[in-house]
């Protein structure tokens, strides 16, 4: 069966495609497109060339105008002519199935979509059998309502056949449809069985989670490459893959952390990004189970980026879907090692160090307000990290007395 997605990329050359729109502003589809950037980096593919269109909307046929669509094709053919070929074009919003052969038709290359490669780094990011499983299962969610694109090559046989039909399909649309069908059930059953595979792993997890013990469980969340998993292998002194890359962490990791006695367990979770498709946030339920039953969530902010504050909202909102929203919680701004100063006069900005901004003055800053226990540390430069741990030690202790009142190992510590 044809893949929709690319499995391994190899500096493959990509031009990315936006809309401008009422909704989405230039600056924001700025902003969206260097994300895109961003993925597609990170599943190995390099940008050559991005273009944008101002519309009231996506075009139901080609997602955008065919003025703009004839542009793309020309710079193709340019770059081709050039011997500079284009490996693909990706889209930043999702692609309905016409919206996607209509394209293909027209460039003559792979099209691929925000949604196809979020997927596509989640299934090269995969280790364990649940996140395999999970990423499994999201794809044929998303291949599902696409799989007529994967049979426009029998109409492509039968064109010009000089059977003297006044259509090329006349004679292959039976085989087609039945080879479609045939698709279609062999995919049901596989995310049947998929399905059935995720409720053993996930009894599984309960299992373990109910053998962990009485201790207050801590997940770090937060938007992807915010340094949640720098910030786990420095509180649990373990080896977390981390790297800057988009959903460097898949697989949910939970580790046991002790500070000053006071042991609890910490979990480090998939990032969360503008766009998440809605069919791997169902897929990974399971995984953010340990989201669901934390005690405590340690909600984690990369201060460096220009966006941030839409990434908090973005962050927000995927708690409040999963039922989160109300949870104890902790805001951490990170990386403010990175962090630029805005002044009156927006063309000067002066990086942060301790001759200009301290951490004092950022506690006076309308960030400092949105949570009690909010903290500003950079995690790779050391920055008030025991300031940090003082605090999350606080916050686990009074939550520890909450939910286990007459444990005895409360008394251990208070000896």
């Amino acid at each position: 069966m044809k893949e929709f997605v690319i499995s391994e990329v190899k500096a493959e050359t990509a031009i990315l495609v936006g809309l401008i729109t009422q909704e989405q502003n230039e600056a924001k589809t700025k902003e969206y497109l260097d994300e895109l950037e961003f993925l597609a980096d990170t599943a190995g593919a390099i940008t050559v060339k991005r273009f944008t269109q101002k519309v009231g909307g996506p075009n139901m046929t080609t997602y955008v105008g065919k003025g703009k669509l004839e542009e793309i094709k020309q710079y193709i053919l340019d770059e081709e002519d050039a011997d500079r070929e284009i490996g693909m074009v990706i889209f930043d919003d999702e692609l309905t199935a016409k919206q996607i052969r209509n394209i293909e038709n027209e460039l003559k290359v792979k099209i691929l979509d925000r949604t196809s490669l979020i997927l596509d780094i989640f299934a090269m990011r995969a280790q364990t059998a649940a996140a395999k499983t999970q990423v499994e299962l999201a794809q044929y969610r998303y291949m599902l309502p696409r799989l007529q694109r994967l049979w426009t090559h029998l109409e492509r046989q039968g064109g010009g056949s000089g059977s003297g039909g006044g259509k090329g399909s006349v004679g292959l649309r039976g085989p087609g449809e039945t080879q479609l069908e045939m698709d279609r059930r062999i995919i049901l059953q596989r995310m049947s069985l998929l399905k059935e595979r995720l409720v053993e792993i996930d009894k599984q997890k309960t299992t373990q989670r109910k053998n962990r013990g009485r201790m207050i469980r801590v997940a770090l969340v937060g938007y992807t490459n915010v340094g949640k998993s720098t910030i786990m292998n420095m509180l649990a002194k373990s080896e977390v893959f981390a790297e800057n890359k988009l959903f460097a962490t898949l697989d949910t990791t939970v580790r046991k952390v002790v500070v000053e006695n006071l042991p609890f367990l910490l979990a480090d979770t998939v990032g969360f990004i503008r766009k998440l498709p809605t069919d791997l946030v169902d897929s990974f339920k399971s995984t953010l189970d340990e989201v669901r039953e934390a005690d405590l969530l340690i909600h984690v902010v990369d201060i460096s980026h220009p966006d941030f504050e839409e990434q908090i909202n973005v962050v927000d909102n995927t708690l409040k879907d999963l039922g989160c929203a109300d949870k104890p919680s902790m805001i951490i701004f990170n990386k403010i090692d990175a962090y630029t100063w805005v002044d009156k006069d927006p063309d000067d900005l002066t990086p942060l160090t301790k001759e200009n901004i301290t951490l004092d003055d950022l506690k006076r800053t309308w960030m400092a307000k949105l949570n009690d226990s909010c903290l500003f540390i950079s995690a790779k430069e050391k920055i008030n990290i025991d300031n940090m741990r003082d605090a999350l030690y606080k916050r686990v202790r009074e939550l520890h007395v909450q939910k286990y009142p007459y444990n005895d190992f409360l008394y251990d510590i208070e000896e």
